[in-house]
């Protein structure tokens, strides 16, 4: 299956050994945006509002087209800054157009309390409580 890991940015320390055990496990896996440029986000601020609009529409549209290519997405939503189970708004995003492609939705921890509970419980993800051999 073709899995593609979408997460806040506090959370790419802890994709190498996820997806290293995806991919023993068979998968293709593919990486969030700016995975291998973290900063990218605070670099197009430095160059101004517009640029960073100009960034986070380009990731937005890159997000759709690798959602499009995958069968399925997994959210890593761990602890941040005390929110238990933390989905920003960028990766709820990436939930809904998962979610409006018919893609099967993961998410590694529970959905977390919020004012978006009701939008993701809508979405139908399978809750995996960090068990990777349920990403199938």
């Amino acid at each position: 299956m073709k899995v593609f890991v979408i997460c806040s940015k506090a959370f790419y320390k802890d994709i190498p050994p996820i997806k290293e055990k995806l991919e023993q496990m068979g998968h293709e896996v593919a990486l969030p945006n700016s995975y291998d440029n973290p900063d990218a986000e605070k670099e197009s601020w430095n160059l101004g509002e517009q640029e960073h609009a100009k960034f986070k529409e380009r990731m937005f549209i890159k997000s759709r087209d690798t959602i499009e290519s995958m069968d399925a997405v997994l959210t890593l939503n761990f602890e941040k800054h005390g929110q238990a189970n933390y989905i920003g708004g960028a990766t709820f995003l990436e939930l809904y157009e998962a979610f409006m492609m018919h893609k099967k939705i993961f998410l590694y921890n529970d959905i977390p309390e919020g004012m978006l509970y009701d939008e993701i419980s809508g979405f139908s993800p399978i809750i995996i409580h960090g068990d990777l051999n349920l990403v199938k």
